[in-house]
C-alpha cells in the first residue's frame, strides 16, 4: 500500500523519525472485516509487537511511536480496530467491545512465530493488551500506558465529558437494543478529546482525524464497552509479567486510577511514571523514558527466550 499525507499526519508531533525505518501494510479479512495491518521495523527483528491503539486512535497515529520502539528491536503490528482507520467492514458493520478482544486474540495468534512477544497498548489499549494475553495465554510482556477498567464508577467519571454523564450512563445503556445499536455517536460528544494531548495543536489534529477522533462509532460498541470489564479480575490475573508506564501530567485519565488497578493485579507487575507527558504521550522526557522503559523490557525478554525459528 502507498501511503498517504495523511497517514503521516502525527509525524510533526513527535520527535524525527528514521526515514529508514520499514513500513509495510496488509489487508487481512477476520469475519466481517477487513482488517488494516501494518508492520514496522526490520522482519529480521529479534521480537515481534503486538501495538494496540485507544479509543479515538488508529494505526496512524501509532506510526511514529512504533517507528521508535521498532529501533529498540521490535518487529512492531499496529493494528486499525474495527471502527476506526482503514478497516472497512464487508457486512454489517456491527461492532462491539467484545468484538475487538477477540480480534486482538486472533491477530496474537497470526503473528506468534516463536519469537518473544509484547502486547503494548494505548489508552483502553492498554486494558485490551492486558484481556488479550488473558484470553490468548501469548506474549511475554503487557507494557500499558493506562489501565482503565470502564465497568468501575470512578473510571467512567474519568473519561466523559461530565461527571453526570458517567451517573446517567447505566440508565441509558438498557435502552441501546436492537436498531439503536447502531445509531453512531461522535466521540467528541462524551469524551473530553481535547485532553487527549497536553498540546493543544495535537488535541486538534486528533479531533479533525475522521478516521480517528473526529469520527463516530455505534452506540451498541459503547454499550459493551461501558459494561464489559476486564477479561478476569485484577487478583486473579495470570499472564505475563506487567509493565504501567503512566503519564505523569496526564490531564484525562488520573494516574491513580491505573495505578489502583495494578495494586490489585496478581503476579509481577511494576510502574514506572513518564514525566511532562499528558495522555498521549509525546513529550520529553517522558517519551524518552517510555522507550527506555520499553528497551529493558525487550532485552529482558531475549535474555529468557529461547532462541526462535527461523523468522517470517
Amino acid at each position: 500500500m502507498d501511503f498517504t499525507s495523511v497517514d503521516r499526519q502525527y509525524e510533526p508531533y513527535v520527535r524525527p523519525i528514521d526515514p529508514t525505518v520499514a513500513r509495510a501494510a496488509e489487508s487481512w479479512r477476520w469475519r466481517q472485516w477487513e482488517v488494516h495491518l501494518e508492520h514496522v521495523g526490520s522482519t529480521e527483528a529479534p521480537v515481534r509487537m503486538l501495538l494496540i491503539h485507544g479509543a479515538g486512535g488508529n494505526a496512524a497515529a501509532m506510526w511514529p511511536f512504533a517507528a521508535h520502539l521498532s529501533q529498540l528491536g521490535a518487529l512492531v503490528t499496529p493494528v486499525d480496530l474495527p471502527g476506526y482507520g482503514r478497516t472497512r467492514p464487508v457486512g454489517s458493520g456491527q461492532v462491539s467491545y467484545q468484538d475487538w478482544q477477540e480480534l486482538l486474540v486472533d491477530l496474537t495468534e497470526r503473528i506468534d512465530d516463536d519469537r518473544p512477544l509484547l502486547l503494548l497498548g494505548a489508552s483502553i489499549g492498554g486494558m485490551l493488551a492486558l484481556d488479550t494475553a488473558v484470553l490468548s495465554g501469548r506474549g511475554d510482556r503487557v507494557i500499558a500506558t493506562c489501565l482503565l477498567d470502564a465497568s468501575d464508577p470512578e473510571v467512567r467519571s474519568a473519561i466523559v465529558r461530565a461527571p453526570w454523564m458517567a451517573r446517567l450512563s447505566k440508565p441509558f445503556l438498557r435502552f441501546i437494543r436492537g436498531p439503536f445499536r447502531r445509531i453512531p455517536l461522535p466521540l467528541r460528544w462524551i469524551a473530553p478529546m481535547q485532553r487527549i494531548s497536553n498540546d493543544p495543536r495535537l488535541s486538534a489534529q486528533v479531533l479533525q482525524d475522521r478516521r480517528g477522533g473526529g469520527g463516530s462509532m455505534p452506540l451498541g460498541w459503547f454499550r459493551t464497552f461501558l459494561e464489559a470489564g476486564p477479561a478476569v479480575l485484577p487478583e486473579s490475573y495470570s499472564g505475563p509479567p506487567v509493565l504501567l508506564v503512566h503519564p505523569e501530567d496526564d490531564r484525562w485519565t488520573p494516574i491513580q486510577i491505573s495505578t489502583q488497578y495494578l495494586s490489585r493485579l496478581a503476579g509481577k507487575h511494576r510502574f514506572i511514571g513518564i514525566t511532562g507527558c499528558g495522555h498521549f504521550p509525546i513529550e520529553e522526557p517522558g517519551f524518552q523514558q517510555f522507550l527506555d522503559a520499553v528497551r529493558m523490557e525487550i532485552e529482558s525478554v531475549i535474555r529468557t527466550h529461547p532462541l526462535p525459528r527461523v523468522a517470517r
